[in-house]
């Protein structure tokens, strides 16, 4: 993790904070962490303390709600951002080998060859 998104996910606000920042009650902030679209970590006194990014994600959810989506839609959103990024965590980089097919393939088509692939199995395609 970078240094940068490191001191962003340090929670460091607590609540009274918080609400400050981004206009909204604590009632407000507690109820975005029983629909979990925050997740703010607990001091040793058992206080609430929240990151830069639980701050963004505050002020996100004001101008969902201010655009006229309900929480249904909001949380709808952030399951869609979380399967997004699942994915491109999920998803492996190109080896040279892939590479190579998809260059070979790439000049088969512009040239119109028509040669068995030597990165294809040999026998029938199905």
């Amino acid at each position: 993790m970078r240094e940068k998104e490191l001191r962003r996910s340090m929670s460091v606000f607590p609540i009274g904070t918080v609400m400050k920042l981004t206009d909204l009650s604590a009632r407000q902030i507690r109820y975005y962490e029983e629909q979990e679209l925050i997740h703010p970590e607990r001091s040793e006194g058992n206080r609430r303390m929240y990151s830069l990014n639980d701050i963004d994600v505050l002020l996100e959810i004001k101008d969902y709600l201010s655009d006229g989506l309900n929480m249904a839609g909001i949380k709808r959103v952030y399951e869609m951002k979380k399967a997004e990024e699942q994915t491109v965590k999920e998803k492996k980089p190109l080896t040279d080998k892939d590479v190579r097919r998809i260059f070979y393939d790439e000049i088969l088509s512009q040239g119109g060859l028509n040669q068995q692939h030597p990165y294809q199995p040999k026998g029938p395609r199905l």
